[in-house]
């Protein structure tokens, strides 16, 4: 179908698409029948995500995924119309090579991918949610304004959900009341508490005080209750970005992840949607932490080498690229991190190799050569070896053993 009440969808959708510099599709029910990019992809991002999106059927809505890109979407009975991904800042390479092994883009051209990722013009939801709005009117004839727009986020269910089910009975209603509650203040222990277990990277402590979050006053920043929950929620992420940096994260990741969680939480229109996130925050923070920190002989260059791991997980690190990057000699680094953490830097980088292999095979369906090939192996049989060789079993064994 091209045409709806004499409109040609798919000529408005060539000239959104051209001056957004973003992707634009049509779908006719399952049927993609139109699709206009700015870049060459090798493959539709959108592929990742299509289930998940296909649940927004109102009229106008978006999602946003777990890197802050967006997707709008227009619903006219079987005709839907999808709009993205953009987000308001570039995504890093290994975002990209993330998503490209998500999407199960040849190894071959995930360069070309992550280079036409790049390409898409980068803009703020709002800027997404306008063009929604004059798309919702041409196919819809109805009015709407940014506060009318629905966001469809899976991770606040899931979170919802895991919450509920792991944390004796915490529910939405007591997340409300926990940010409300007014019998207590906001000591300054209590919050040097939790910024530490974010610093240090302490998950199962910070379940725990989820669980028995006592009452907290976070002080009255604002006369109306939805403001207050955002103004705290901005005093929480400053805190914690800060704390991680203390901990040793990058300075500009720290931020970086700060400002998306803010820019997320200001385009909410309820408490329970902005108490969600914000526990959503504090677990990811933390998560980060842990990955940084995980070792007993933890050292300034400990951490750095961390940092340089997880920013290029899917590359064929070599020591002299760290060395390059730190700008130090391979032999003096080597031989510091020797002296420091007891381990040789090659042991150090297959080993955060192998916790991120473990984590695939227990929370994805990608096939062994594919995880290999997404972490920088040479080849599976190497992958086999190496994941063996740190865990004690191999991939499958590793699998069967925890999706049984």
């Amino acid at each position: 179908m091209n045409l709806i009440n004499n409109i040609d969808l798919k000529y408005i959708c060539t000239v959104i698409g051209n001056l957004s510099g973003v992707p634009i599709r049509i779908f006719d029910k399952d049927e993609q029948i139109f699709f206009h990019s700015p870049v060459l992809l090798i493959k539709d991002p959108l592929t990742v995500y299509k289930d998940t999106i296909w649940r927004i059927d109102s009229h106008i809505g978006y999602f946003i995924t777990r890197h802050f890109n967006y997707y709008g979407v227009v619903n006219n009975n079987d005709i839907k119309i999808i709009i993205g991904p953009t987000r308001q800042t570039q995504n890093t390479s290994q975002e990209l090579r993330e998503l490209a092994f998500k999407a199960d883009v040849p190894e071959e051209d995930i360069d070309d991918f992550i280079s036409s990722m790049k390409g898409i013009v980068r803009m703020p939801l709002n800027s997404v949610l306008q063009m929604l709005c004059t798309i919702n009117y041409i196919l819809n004839n109805e009015k709407l304004e940014l506060k009318d727009i629905t966001i469809y986020e899976s991770e606040q269910d899931d979170l919802k959900l895991f919450l509920e089910q792991q944390f004796s009975g915490i529910n939405a209603k007591n997340n409300s009341d926990i940010l409300n509650k007014q019998n207590a203040h906001n000591t300054y222990s209590l919050e040097q508490q939790l910024m530490s277990m974010v610093r240090k990277g302490d998950v199962s402590s910070i379940q725990k005080w989820v669980a028995e979050a006592p009452a907290v006053n976070s002080g009255i920043l604002a006369n109306e209750q939805l403001r207050q929950g955002k103004n705290t929620f901005v005093v929480s992420a400053t805190l914690i970005s800060r704390a991680a940096i203390q901990g040793g994260m990058d300075t500009e990741e720290a931020f970086g992840l700060s400002d998306t969680y803010i820019q997320q939480c200001e385009r909410f229109n309820t408490l329970q949607q902005v108490t969600n996130l914000q526990y959503n925050m504090v677990i990811e923070f933390t998560k980060r932490m842990q990955q940084i920190r995980r070792g007993s002989n933890l050292t300034q260059l400990t951490i750095a080498v961390t940092n340089y791991i997880r920013h290029h997980l899917s590359e064929k690190i070599k020591a002299e690229d760290i060395a390059k990057a730190m700008f130090m000699s391979r032999p003096y680094l080597s031989a510091k991190f020797k002296e420091e953490t007891g381990e040789t830097l090659t042991d150090f980088i297959l080993k955060e190799k192998t916790e991120e292999a473990k984590r695939l095979l227990r929370y994805s369906d990608k096939n062994f050569t594919a995880i290999s090939s997404y972490l920088g192996f040479s080849s599976q049989s190497h992958f086999t070896r190496v994941f063996k060789k740190y865990i004690g079993m191999t991939p499958k064994e590793y699998r069967n053993k925890y999706n049984n």
